[in-house]
């Protein structure tokens, strides 16, 4: 595909605001300032409550008042009157701050427990996107209804459950319904369970208040030393104190598993029960298998009963066995997880690989056999050309990956409602200000809630198509992704700077589809993208490694200040790329995770048994870093696709991964 060049934050503002704003009186449209508003957004990230009243009635007539008059209100919401708040999403009303604001005040609300404004209040919130004010919500159902349903209970339980962070809403939902008897004490134990292997101690604290408030400063104590807390003030007589000691070992594990598998053998597995020692155990095996250990398997199978065992400590029950072979133990693990787990695709095609290599010697020579049925069942139900094991299984169904039929084109009607859409008009006009982020989230808003249930397909695409004329290509993926009906691999898989990537790419002899597939994962080719940690560019390179990279392919004069610079990011970027490759003898799947997670993990994660690059890359320990090179590697295969115009292999690229031969020379050791 071919787009206009890029404009500039100036013109393209301009631009949008001539179609947002044709009809608007000249005098009026020349009040309008943006710098206005570009003061109101670093006034409101630095809490300057006067400065943003101050400037406010300069954004009159702006664009994007909404998202002014917004900032000056959030900023002093505590101390605003009710009629404020009304004034504001009457105003607004329709729009994405008129939403937004009214999640901020319904957790105020909810905070000073006005059930009668929060009632009122919730009814006309469209995006219910956030847990705890569905909590609140769920709460106010429980004190309002003579027979609350059943599943009332349950869905505070799934959002109590599922916030890591210390909250109010979900933990006094789930406090008052537990002290109702709509929920188990138990629960309360369980969500502390779960708060302390995520070492969020006051999230843990707040759960146990609920149940046992009197013990609150052992709690802080087996926080701060399990070990000592074990030794001198555990004890395991009462429910309580088991409790508390499941608590002390689940601290201890996160950090030493030996530890405190020791203390569970030794001293306290006899005093609990089983349900709280199979905890306990999985655990200890699950933070065993993200070390990579070969232990892991020894621990869970000290484990009697797998329900009483977590979705996430079974996958990496299942992880382990993967790495282990123990094909047997990967099928078993997979079916002890949640309905809603096992419908992942990483579990739907490890239990169909689980069933086809445990099939006996009769059912190997017999396509009808019922294990191979299902497991062709399961291949069938996720396999595509999009997505890391909707690949595989694609290819273990014996079918490569290639480009999809492109949709009908659009219409011009299509392209028109799309380019006269107010909400996808002013999310394009703050990414052009330089306000990404709150463009960004009006995009996702006017996408999603365009129409009840989101817009539809054909909608899509021409948002879609919109964005990619516009070149911001994260919201031209983004929205392209979420067709059901088609792939338009153009705006999926979209090759802007084509020229200056080839040129790089055949002068350093790397393959271009495996710097597209990484590029459009670290950046989604935003030229001036910044990560929190400061890494720079359509690459993200860090600055230091950009100074060592730099020195190493022979860039004179290089200066951190470059790095923004496309060509030269590319240059650097790829440059490393290479040197990683290089270093981690071709393989594409651990530079991946090198070029995400340091050099220095990778060649510790490589070392054990040789493996099938798919199972390796679903043992890589670090979430973010297995899911990006499962990413880059689907990437790649895919614009390998639509760069040669052949069908292409995802199991090639990954090959197999294992220790390096000491016997070759290691290239590289000072990657940075």
């Amino acid at each position: 595909m071919h787009f206009p060049k890029i404009l500039t934050p100036t013109l393209f503002a301009t631009l949008i605001s001539g179609i947002l704003f044709a009809a608007t009186p000249p005098a009026q449209a020349q009040n309008n300032s943006d710098d206005v508003l570009l003061q109101m957004n670093q006034a409101f990230k630095k809490g300057d409550t006067a400065a943003l009243t101050a400037l406010l009635p300069l954004a009159r007539g702006n664009p994007l008042e909404a998202w002014a008059a917004y900032w000056e209100l959030k900023a002093r919401l505590e101390t605003a009157s009710p009629q404020e708040v009304q004034d504001f999403l009457t105003r607004y009303a329709g729009t994405y701050q008129e939403d937004r604001l009214r999640n901020d005040w319904l957790l105020l609300l909810g905070q000073r427990r006005d059930w009668g404004n929060f009632s009122a209040n919730y009814a006309k919130f469209r995006m219910r996107d956030d847990p705890e004010v569905q909590c609140y919500a769920l709460l106010i159902e429980q004190l309002t209804s003579a027979t609350p349903a059943p599943a009332l209970a349950e869905q505070v339980r799934k959002n109590w459950f599922a916030l890591h962070k210390a909250d109010d809403g979900c933990t006094l939902a789930a406090g008052t319904l537990i002290s109702a008897q709509k929920m188990p004490a138990a629960d309360a134990w369980r969500k502390a369970r779960l708060a302390m292997a995520r070492n969020r101690l006051t999230a843990a604290s707040n759960a146990v208040e609920i149940v046992a408030p009197e013990v609150l400063n052992l709690v802080s104590e087996l926080g701060n030393s399990p070990a000592k807390f074990l030794a001198t003030k555990a004890s395991a007589t009462s429910r309580v104190g088991k409790q508390l000691v499941v608590l002390a070992l689940i601290r201890m594990a996160n950090n030493d598993p030996d530890a405190a598998a020791t203390q569970l053998e030794s001293k306290w597995g006899p005093r609990l029960d089983g349900e709280e020692r199979n905890w306990i155990w999985g655990v200890i095996g699950r933070q065993t298998a993200t070390r990579l250990s070969d232990d892991a398997l020894g621990y869970y199978a000290r484990v009697s009963r797998d329900s009483d065992l977590t979705d996430d400590m079974l996958e990496w029950r299942t992880r382990a066995a993967l790495r282990a072979g123990k094909w047997s133990t990967v099928l078993t693990a997979i079916n002890a997880m949640s309905a809603q787990a096992r419908k992942n695709p990483a579990w739907v095609y490890w239990k169909a690989r689980a069933l086809l290599t445990t099939l006996g010697t009769a059912q190997r020579a017999d396509p009808a056999a019922p294990r191979r049925l299902e497991a062709n069942g399961l291949l069938e139900s996720i396999a595509g050309v999009s997505g890391f094991y909707e690949q595989l299984a694609r290819e273990d169904l014996g079918q490569l990956v290639t480009v999809p039929p492109r949709p009908a084109p659009l219409t011009a009607q299509e392209k028109q409602a799309a380019l006269e859409d107010p909400g996808l008009n002013r999310a394009l006009y703050a990414i052009g200000l330089g306000l990404r982020s709150e463009g960004v989230r009006e995009w996702n808003y006017t996408t999603n809630l365009h129409t009840p249930g989101g817009m539809n397909d054909r909608e899509l695409l021409a948002a879609a198509d919109l964005a990619c004329q516009r070149e911001i290509w994260d919201r031209c993926i983004n929205t392209s992704e979420r067709t059901k009906s088609f792939m338009d691999f153009d705006q999926r898989f979209p090759m802007p700077h084509e020229q200056a990537v080839l040129k790089q790419t055949r002068a350093i002899d790397l393959d271009p589809a495996y710097v597209y597939g990484l590029i459009r994962q670290e950046s989604r080719f935003i030229v001036d993208a910044r990560s929190g940690v400061g890494a720079s560019g359509l690459m993200q390179v860090m600055p230091a490694t950009a100074r060592w990279t730099a020195k190493k392919i022979g860039l004179a004069n290089f200066s951190a200040d470059q790095i923004a610079n496309r060509d030269t990011n590319i240059a650097i970027g790829t440059g490393y790329l290479k040197l990683i490759l290089d270093d981690f003898d071709g393989s594409m799947p651990l530079a991946a995770a090198a070029y995400n997670a340091g050099p220095g993990r990778p060649r510790s994660w490589r070392n054990g048994p040789v493996l099938d690059g798919a199972i390796w890359a679903e043992n890589v320990p670090f979430a973010e870093t297995r899911e990006y090179v499962k990413k880059v590697m689907a990437n790649t295969t895919d614009y390998a696709a639509l760069l040669t115009g052949q069908p292409q292999s995802l199991r090639s690229r990954l090959g197999t991964v294992g220790p390096r031969d000491a016997s070759e020379p290691d290239p590289s050791r000072d990657l940075p």
